[in-house]
């Protein structure tokens, strides 16, 4: 399995599915928006999504294992708009020897996964703090996943903070690497009978 991670807005998603491998989006472990243990924000207004304490970080790393362990498992359907699980789905390799994990708290489980033997590799895609945050504001805006106030709000603050998120994911283990070096590396790990489109 490989883990991919980066900021918000990097490009995760899209890279994942243009490899052709299976996905598994590990966004859809948030917590829902009532769980007491969610860490709020410096300012108490709301709940901080970008802390890696509004992950369910054990299901993840359930999930992961499970999957590379069967080639199959049930995962939570998240609505990032309301802040909940809207219902369960089965994600199936289909019997592919590797497959995509991606996310933006990925980094976080890279010790766990490499000491369980499930690791192939671990990316962070990075643009640059600007490129970024334009595609995460377009993106976030059309599909509707928060107020325009929290969007605007949010995004000056993840621009500000993508230089300390990229070092704490390469501090994690994650290989900080742009789309072509990515896809080259997710090349080299996949096995010859699957295509990886560059």
């Amino acid at each position: 399995m490989i883990l991919l991670t980066g900021p918000s807005g990097s490009g995760k998603s899209s890279l994942a599915a243009r490899t052709g491998l299976p996905v598994l989006r590990l966004d859809d472990f948030y917590k829902e928006g009532d769980d007491p243990s969610l860490p709020m924000l410096p300012s108490g207004i709301g709940a901080d999504w970008d802390s890696p304490l509004s992950w369910n970080t054990d299901a993840a790393v359930a999930a992961v294992a499970e999957l590379c362990a069967t080639g199959r498992t049930a995962v939570p359907v998240y609505e990032l708009s309301t802040s909940s699980v809207t219902g369960r789905a089965e994600v199936d390799i289909d019997g592919a020897p590797l497959f995509i994990a991606e996310g933006i708290f990925a980094a976080d489980i890279v010790a766990r996964c490499a000491e369980l033997g499930l690791l192939a590799d671990a990316l962070c895609l990075s643009r640059g703090a600007v490129t970024t945050a334009r595609r995460r504001f377009v993106r976030d805006l059309r599909e509707g996943r928060k107020s325009l106030p929290f969007l605007l709000r949010r995004g000056w603050n993840l621009m500000r903070a993508e230089r300390g998120i990229v070092a704490r994911h390469a501090e994690l283990g994650a290989h900080v690497c742009d789309r072509d070096e990515a896809l080259e590396r997710i090349g080299r790990a996949s096995f010859p009978s699957i295509a990886v489109r560059v």
